[in-house]
């Protein structure tokens, strides 16, 4: 689990915001365990299960360039460890 990140991204739709994001995930090694999408009345939501294990980045490698992308295409983008966003949710 400790290889485990949580993906958020929030934003007005769009096309292309799913193949940007995959892009830079693909290109950094990580690997999509699970992933949910929706949309509400025009905004984009989804969250990533994703792990960071084969991955020859960093954490903060990948969290930085998710953000940039996302700030790029004016979406919001949060990257946490799973065990940091688990704990969170247990207080």
């Amino acid at each position: 689990m400790s290889n485990q990140i949580i993906i958020t991204v929030s934003g007005v739709d769009k096309v292309g915001i799913v193949a940007e994001l995959t892009a830079i995930m693909a290109k950094c090694d990580v690997n999509i365990e699970d992933i949910k999408q929706t949309l509400m009345q025009g905004h984009f939501v989804m969250f990533m299960l994703c792990d960071i294990e084969k991955s020859s980045f960093s954490f903060k490698e990948i969290k930085e360039s998710l953000v940039n992308c996302g700030k790029n295409m004016g979406m919001e983008v949060w990257v946490q460890k799973r065990e940091i966003f688990d704990n969170m949710h247990n207080i």
